[in-house]
């Protein structure tokens, strides 16, 4: 049974979400500001977070600051039609995916079932696949570990997804639609900016210089790659 914190100051969204995922098998727990879902994930184990960025009391943006100090808890942002600043901002500071409202059951269930997949295979060590190592990155499989030069680093579920999809194709270039079809599972609408922030989010991690890095690469006007022949 799987966990959801469903987080609107709109009664009326959270009960809707209810219903769409109410087949499923989850169970879920409430809040209607930024405050209450903080100390929800700190107080109790949740597997995943649909949240409201326009809320009272503490707003999503501020929430999800809080929430990233102790979780990598996979967070999906809800966002009016529009505000395309929010969500970018919202991926900026660790959101995993959004959806806009008005949004469609359908829309709502897949995204929430690819963030769960991800999530529960990050932290399950269930896998067999062999180790990947490219330079100083080492990507285990197996225990759902990445090390940099040595020292373990903290990934969120889709980081370690696009990470992993890059090294085992080291040296080819993956468009961000390719990159976003493959990870989310999804069709690839608003794909480039959502990748370019989980990249950026990457290259903080296990590059020494971001802004000259050494494994992840961008092909201008075609995408992204792990550098093939990339040195420690």
């Amino acid at each position: 049974m799987y966990q959801i914190l469903l987080c609107d100051d709109e009664k009326d969204i959270v009960n809707a979400l209810k219903i769409y995922l109410e087949n499923e098998n989850y169970s879920f727990l409430e809040a209607f500001n930024g405050e209450e879902a903080v100390r929800i994930v700190r107080e109790q184990e949740v597997h995943l977070v649909v949240m409201d960025i326009m809320m009272p009391v503490m707003d999503g943006i501020q929430a999800m600051v809080e929430i990233r100090k102790n979780s990598n808890v996979p967070v999906i942002l809800l966002t009016a039609k529009g505000e395309d600043a929010d969500k970018i901002l919202g991926l900026n500071i660790g959101a995993d995916d959004y959806i806009t409202k008005p949004f469609h059951p359908m829309e709502v269930c897949a995204r929430v079932k690819s963030q769960l997949r991800r999530y529960m295979q990050l932290g399950s060590g269930s896998s067999t696949s062999n180790l990947l190592q490219i330079g100083g990155v080492e990507l285990n499989d197996l225990r759902k570990q990445v090390l940099v030069d040595g020292e373990e680093i903290s990934l969120t579920p889709t980081e370690y997804d696009i990470l992993k999809l890059l090294m085992q194709n080291p040296g080819k270039v993956f468009s961000p639609k390719e990159i976003y079809e493959r990870v989310w599972k999804d069709l690839p609408y608003g794909s480039e900016s959502t990748v370019a922030v989980h990249i950026r989010h990457l290259r903080e991690k296990i590059e020494i210089n971001p802004a000259e890095p050494r494994y992840l690469k961008v092909v201008w006007g075609q995408g992204y790659k792990f550098e093939k022949g990339a040195r420690s």
